[in-house]
């Protein structure tokens, strides 16, 4: 609802006095940065024609004075660029409070960060802190807030929306919670950006519940598609970073599907005033274990070796996606443990002897609680520390005859052959098909998981204790064994997982629910559903709800009175397609061409590359303009665009068991869809 005349110019002079407030102190941080800069470089000037001069004492005391400069400054330059980061859009709503306990009306201005005057009031608040919760969480009313200092209660008296542009105020608006409110319908109505962006001013209500959550140690978050998974998943980690003191963004970790969707989503974190966090595939942390293969099968590759048709033998492949195979695997390295041992005593340097028996009684006893090849070292440092006075120095030297003298060997390709050879596994192979995947140069990444498994289980995970935040999104392509690994190798970590199960292209693998998840990790485990898609028109949310047979989503993008079209037998594809590409381009910023797999996006590129200014996007890219793109579906998992052609060969039509893979596709449209089957 729009204000009067009276309150705009009213906002107008409080947006002049912020900005007055904001140039003021921006300058005098600035020449605070400069000045730090000086000095620094000035000490390290002085520390360099001293050097000698200091002691070893006197040169600690110096470094960690000068560690402690340099941290303030650093801390000065961060806030200097969040500060010039709001410069032309200093706040983007308040709220007006009337605290139940003295009765004392605050007005609130919410913005990316904070601002204080000179007698350090707070003049701009942190999207994130306590208070600001009431303007997502409440409409005008009664309402509460969790701080600190315990439960606040109140009535919210007002919410306000400002729409600012380059400093000049533009539009204020009073509203409700209401889900269309004009704000938020306006941001879905425009054209989607080359990268994610930050959506701080229109976090919903059960969007707020995840990013806001600090009670519960891991979420697992359900959301349909265009729920926002992705995007609160980063507003969450802002929210962390500056709720929790010794977090930092080199202690958060989040599993990406692939390099197109993380360079897709590397402008929200920095856009929020925060560093980005680490990343990775969960094939590129195999990648990092596993050394006794060059590399490791991406999870694209994988899926894409069934949905060409290319995979040999899919029953044996979901075998080793299942959940049985772990109880198998744990059968047969329990049995394998239990028949290590040491065959022969021996004697050391022709004088120290060293009995079977002792040395199996430590393997199987006294070190049983360490992984089996850790006990091996451990005994060597036992027996090196009896023999040589406490001393470490023959450790090598027995390491070297408990290998000569044991029935096994850290050989892991060797241990994973015999598995399919034992008693333990479900299936019974011929050394040809065994051969065929063990022994090659990139592994499969099926077979990178039991193998990861084993070598994890033989010698340990490699423990990443400096991650304390673990984000996986896309969930539903992990299965079990991936999170038995995942919370092993993050012993100390909270998680937070995302996914949907209707977005599933993991062939070989699904949940019923990602509520069958929660027994995995450690701490209070939260099952959270995101129930309302902002991404979509109505009538393609009633097209893709016909392909899964869905009727629960509710879509919130007002309709456009654009139904999906539909084309069958096309005869001149090219012209057809270069007709619907024009008509699309004229009114939109972005459109993609989704195929079912890479064959068919490269077979399209080939035919338009020299017609259009057209990309072909690959699970590899990590760069992409988002104007005209051809990608296969399952790398377009996460993205966004305008508008989208379905594209796939009558021969080569979705089945009905790749059902989810044409519902992915077809969600990634926001506003105008186009069907070649």
């Amino acid at each position: 609802m729009a204000i009067s005349e009276a309150e705009f110019q009213k906002e107008k002079k409080i947006l002049k006095k912020v900005q007055k407030l904001l140039g003021e102190t921006l300058s005098n941080l600035g020449d605070d940065v400069y000045q730090d800069e000086e000095n620094l470089l000035e000490f390290k000037k002085m520390m360099w024609e001293n050097s000698t001069s200091f002691d070893e004492a006197e040169m600690r005391q110096v470094m960690a004075a000068t560690s402690m400069e340099a941290e303030k400054a650093l801390q000065k330059q961060r806030r200097f660029k969040k500060l010039c980061q709001i410069k032309n859009k200093p706040y983007f709503a308040s709220i007006v409070f009337k605290d139940d306990e003295n009765g004392k009306i605050y007005n609130i201005y919410i913005s990316l960060t904070y601002l204080k005057d000179e007698n350090l009031n707070n003049i701009l608040y942190d999207w994130r802190s306590p208070i600001c919760s009431l303007f997502y969480d409440y409409e005008t009313g009664p309402c509460e807030y969790k701080a600190p200092g315990g439960i606040y209660t109140g009535e919210l008296k007002r919410k306000r929306q400002y729409k600012i542009e380059n400093n000049q105020l533009v539009g204020v608006f009073d509203n409700s919670l209401n889900i269309d409110d004009e704000v938020l319908q306006e941001v879905l109505a425009t054209e989607s950006s080359e990268k994610m962006k930050n959506v701080v001013n229109t976090i919903q209500q059960e969007q707020n519940k995840v990013i806001r959550n600090l009670e519960d140690n891991n979420l697992i978050v359900q959301g349909i598609a265009g729920s926002g998974k992705t995007t609160v998943a980063l507003h969450r980690i802002a929210f962390l970073l500056y709720q929790l003191e010794r977090l930092s963004s080199n202690n958060i970790l989040i599993f990406s599907p692939n390099n197109v969707f993380t360079e897709y989503i590397s402008d929200v974190l920095p856009s929020l005033g925060e560093a980005n966090t680490l990343q990775t595939t969960f094939a590129d942390y195999m990648s990092a274990f596993i050394k006794e293969y060059k590399d490791v099968e991406t999870f694209t590759d994988f899926v894409s070796r069934y949905y060409t048709y290319q995979e040999t033998y899919p029953e044996l492949v979901k075998y080793k996606q299942s959940d049985e195979i772990i109880e198998h695997l744990d059968a047969y390295l329990k049995d394998y443990i239990n028949n290590c041992k040491y065959i022969n005593s021996f004697t050391e340097n022709e004088i120290n002897f060293v009995d079977k028996d002792e040395i199996n009684e430590m393997l199987h006893y006294k070190y049983d609680r360490l992984p089996l090849f850790e006990r091996t070292e451990e005994i060597a440092k036992k027996l090196s520390s009896n023999f040589y006075k406490g001393s470490g120095k023959k450790n090598k030297t027995f390491g070297k005859l408990l290998r000569e003298n044991s029935n096994f060997v850290k050989d892991y390709k060797e241990i994973y052959k015999n598995f399919w050879k034992s008693e333990f596994t479900e299936m019974k192979l011929p050394d040809t098909i065994i051969n065929s995947f063990v022994n090659k140069d990139v592994i499969n990444y099926e077979d990178a998981l039991l193998f990861a498994y084993i070598k994890g289980t033989l010698e340990g995970f490699i423990y990443e204790a400096n991650i304390k935040q673990v984000i996986i999104d896309e969930a539903q392509d992990y299965n079990r064994l991936q999170y038995i690994i995942i919370s092993k190798i993050f012993q100390k970590a909270d998680f937070t997982i995302l996914g949907d199960i209707n977005q599933n292209i993991n062939p070989y693998y699904a949940y019923k629910s990602l509520e069958d998840l929660k027994d995995l990790f450690k701490g209070e485990t939260k099952y959270l559903e995101l129930l309302k898609t902002y991404r979509s028109s109505p009538e393609i949310i009633a097209y893709t709800n016909k392909i899964l047979n869905l009727k629960h989503v509710n879509a919130i993008r007002r309709d456009n009175n654009k139904p999906v079209v539909i084309r069958k037998g096309v005869k001149d594809l090219k012209t057809s397609l270069l007709n619907d590409i024009k008509t699309l381009q004229e009114e939109y910023k972005s459109t993609a061409i989704i195929t079912k797999d890479n064959v068919e996006a490269e077979k399209i590129y080939n035919m338009l590359k020299d017609e259009l200014n057209i990309s072909l996007v690959e699970a590899t890219s990590k760069k992409f303009h988002k104007e005209l793109i051809i990608i296969p579906a399952y790398t377009a998992k996460g993205l966004e665009f305008d508008s989208v052609i379905i594209y796939n060969d009558r021969n080569n039509s979705y089945k009905a068991n790749e059902k989810n893979l044409l519902y992915v596709a077809c969600t990634r449209c926001q506003h105008e869809l186009y069907i070649y089957n």
